[in-house]
């Protein structure tokens, strides 16, 4: 035991709510608002120093819990509940540790507490088990407050309190013998990246073109993607992409690629990327394979500029054995993401051929930090994402990738949907929202604790 392990001493919560400017449509289904949960959490050591930290975090049920039995409002709400126990339970967990120890033990009665939470709130509306997707999602804004309270009681950045010096365990602990003897300052940065690219989403519903607009919004803000090129210089586009409609996905890419060529020629821009997200919809590798030869036949430029392909198939990968990745990851980096749940998933998914590691704040910040380390050991493409997050939850996926080796750009379409979330975040830390040549200034997010500090400050007390 060292003398900087903590115990959680308290936790309280609040909600949030708030509208998106227009809707996002990803993986056949349309999302039009978000919820946030924010999770307070006082630590303390034994000798009585103390501290609180905070963690944000949106509850993308669409994302989390798309199944059938359970409708998107009865699973955001279990998702809410389960959040708001998972931080009732954790004030009575009274171990002592790092808090990567804590949030791993920890998240073994994750199950339990959302068996507990349906039978109590639920029992005669939901069917089925809360999804262990779901149930990462839900608890980690908890988990980030854990980090942070860390960090802030050390007076620290919590990614410089990774190491030998602050962690009773190594990695082995949690990733098994090929990491006998290291620790996480190894796999992450002591300062995060100055600058970043962001990644711009393009969704079903987007408007390319002033042609495709049908109801302006007039909002100040771009009104289609041509526009959105010009206000922040973009040079990263992430396209949402049917899976199951292959016509237009090809030409859903050749007409963005139009729309890039002609804007980035009038900024004198040479350079910019793609990455396409089929969330999960294709039946198979050789959708993906007829997809990539079409987008070679029809634009080889397009084919070049696109960075990595994002979980085209079914994520329970168990259940569908025979979506092997292999022959479309010799082409680009096949990245998992909604599958990847634990260890187990990642090992699963090299077997089938998946070369590259999505990884998320959304998933804990613990499960982020151990996959970003088992991606870099086994040499995949690695890459972070964020689930639109907006304000608090935002800064957190972007310290992800700011404090990740390989990681090449920032993912954050808040602003695009839902920039009335981000407005006061914005006067905080105006280099994170305001995007400059196609880049956000990462390198503000080095505070201690997590790199950022709470709107309100009296809510660290």
């Amino acid at each position: 035991m060292k003398p900087t392990d903590i115990q959680i001493v308290n936790a309280f919560y609040s909600t949030q709510k708030f509208f998106y400017r227009s809707p996002m449509k990803f993986g056949g289904r349309v999302v039009r608002d978000v919820y946030l949960l924010d999770i307070f959490v006082k630590v303390a050591t034994k000798s009585g120093k103390t501290a609180v930290g905070y963690g944000s975090m949106t509850m993308g049920n669409i994302w989390a819990w798309p199944g059938g039995k359970t409708t998107p409002e009865l699973a955001l709400d279990a998702m809410i509940d389960f959040g708001k126990n998972v931080m009732v339970e954790a004030k009575k967990f009274k171990e002592f540790g790092h808090p990567l120890e804590l949030a791993y033990d920890f998240a073994k009665s994750y199950d339990q507490i959302a068996r507990e939470t349906i039978d109590k709130n639920f029992s005669q509306k939901i069917s089925e088990p809360i999804p262990k997707l779901a149930q990462l999602v839900a608890a980690s804004p908890f988990e980030s407050a854990l980090f942070d309270a860390y960090g802030r009681l050390l007076e620290l950045n919590s990614y410089n309190t990774l190491s030998a010096e602050f962690c009773n365990r190594d990695l082995s602990y949690y990733l098994g013998d090929d990491f006998k003897n290291e620790y996480l300052d190894q796999y992450t940065l002591r300062e995060p990246k100055d600058r970043m690219p962001l990644y711009h989403l393009v969704g079903a519903l987007d408007p390319l073109t002033a042609a495709d607009v049908s109801s302006p919004l007039n909002d100040g803000l771009p009104e289609h993607f041509g526009e959105w090129i010009r206000y922040d210089g973009l040079t990263h586009i992430k396209i949402k992409l049917n899976g199951d409609d292959l016509d237009w996905d090809v030409n859903r890419v050749i007409a963005i690629d139009k729309v890039c060529e002609d804007e980035q020629k009038k900024r004198g821009c040479n350079e910019w990327f793609y990455s396409a997200d089929f969330n999960e919809r294709c039946a198979n590798v050789e959708y993906v394979l007829d997809f990539l030869a079409k987008i070679k036949e029809r634009s080889p430029d397009a084919i070049k500029r696109l960075q990595y392909i994002e979980q085209p198939t079914n994520r329970n990968l168990r259940a569908y054995p025979d979506n092997k990745m292999h022959k479309a990851a010799a082409i680009k980096p096949v990245v998992i993401d909604e599958s990847l749940v634990d260890l187990e998933a990642l090992h699963d998914s090299r077997e089938m051929g998946y070369s590259g590691v999505a990884l998320k704040a959304c998933k804990g910040q613990s499960e982020a930090l151990l996959m970003g380390a088992a991606a870099q050991k086994y040499k995949m493409f690695l890459c972070v994402q964020d689930l639109t997050c907006v304000g608090a939850s935002f800064l957190h996926s972007a310290t992800l990738s700011a404090r990740f080796p390989g990681v090449a750009a920032i993912e954050g379409n808040g602003r695009q949907y839902c920039p009335i979330a981000n407005v006061k975040w914005e006067e905080k830390y105006p280099s994170m929202f305001i995007v400059k040549n196609g880049t956000i200034g990462s390198g503000t997010l080095n505070e201690h604790g997590l790199g950022f500090s709470p709107i309100a400050q009296s809510m660290m007390k």
